[in-house]
């Protein structure tokens, strides 16, 4: 009978390409690293490349591949090159993280339609984008994986992140969308929706917060 040991890890991404949006910091690193040490090699798509070295010399030590490519997900052309540079140097993409987001924390009657347009085309048009520019390489390859990045706001409101909470949970439901879409491409697509995770960004949220409610 063979060992325990001797079975394959469900998580076991040795030979998959990962790509993680805004992987180099934040929740975007979490994930980064934890596909890391799962085996997986990783491109980071982000517009810091400073912040990008520092993130991949740490994926490096965890025995992986990783490149980062300077990636504006608010420009067309910087997804699509990004897509033909990550297969050039890793061979692949098998795994797409959504994750890179901004958030504006104000009233809702303070925000300008141009605060407004800033939070949709980060949060969603750039999200589906990124999906739609993987997916020929996926459908390509027989498959693949992709993660849109909800939050508790997916569910419930937040009064100084209106535009931020609307995102939100439309990407849970674009990701329903996409699920239906490729499915027959075994391309899977889901939603995750963190909880309160200490990073920069939330930190500033806590912050407003606390000044909104007391």
């Amino acid at each position: 009978m063979s060992s325990m040991s001797s079975l394959p890890s469900a998580f076991d991404l040795h030979g998959k390409v990962a790509v993680v949006t805004g992987g180099n910091g934040g929740i975007g690193l979490g994930f980064a690293r934890g596909f890391a040490k799962s085996g997986a090699n990783i491109a980071i798509w982000s517009r810091n490349l400073e912040k990008s070295a520092k993130a991949v010399a740490e994926l490096e030590s965890l025995g992986v591949r990783a490149v980062a490519f300077k990636v504006d997900v608010n420009i067309r052309a910087d997804i699509d090159q990004a897509v033909i540079d990550t297969v050039a140097k890793l061979g692949s993409i098998d795994i797409l993280v959504a994750n890179a987001g901004i958030n504006i924390r104000k009233r809702p009657e303070d925000f300008s339609k141009a605060d407004w347009k800033d939070v949709l085309d980060t949060n969603l048009t750039a999200v589906f984008e990124c999906c739609q520019a993987v997916y020929p390489e996926m459908k390509k390859r027989g498959g693949g994986k992709i993660i849109t990045i909800g939050s508790m706001t997916s569910i419930f409101g937040f009064g100084i992140t209106s535009a931020y909470a609307a995102t939100k949970g439309a990407v849970v439901q674009l990701a329903k969308s996409l699920a239906v879409a490729w499915g027959a491409d075994n391309i899977q697509v889901n939603a995750v929706l963190p909880g309160w995770v200490k990073t920069e960004m939330t930190t500033q949220s806590r912050c407003h917060w606390y000044r909104y409610t007391n």
